[in-house]
């Protein structure tokens, strides 16, 4: 779905946020998924030492809201805001390593996405399936 070119620039643009201090990358594909990685690391593991669901959360939303960007061809006139996220953990992390959330759209409408994410590990077990609902809301 992401491009190099759109991976690109949105890691410039993502400089001195969230998605920077806690280390996401956004990865090229040519199929329907939108793809980040985020590194098991201090700021995104909880005190059992694996990934913390709010980590998972924000990476859901992200990978999510990149997608609809991609989708609405990244137009200045609409800002995507996620509106809902809900989540099932389902697995314990492993405690170093990345994860990987996969994005896939489930419905496009005018002014709604609506995202499925799994989150899993560098063996491809799922740890989080999630749901994130955008909205486009027009701001020019």
């Amino acid at each position: 779905m992401l491009t190099q070119q759109e991976c690109d620039f949105l890691h410039t643009r993502m400089k001195g946020t969230l998605i920077e201090a806690l280390g996401m990358r956004f990865i090229p594909t040519d199929d329907e998924y939108a793809v980040a990685e985020l590194p098991i690391s201090p700021a995104t593991r909880q005190y059992l030492g694996i990934l913390h669901g709010g980590a998972s959360l924000a990476l859901a939303e992200t990978i999510a809201g990149v997608g609809s960007l991609h989708i609405t061809h990244f137009d200045e006139t609409l800002a995507v805001c996620g509106t809902e996220v809900n989540a099932s953990h389902v697995a314990m992390s492993a405690t170093e390593g990345v994860v990987y959330g996969k994005a896939r759209l489930i419905y496009a409408g005018r002014s709604t996405h609506v995202w499925n994410v799994d989150i899993v590990g560098e063996d491809g077990i799922i740890i989080s399936a999630e749901r994130v609902t955008n909205r486009m809301i027009k701001i020019k």
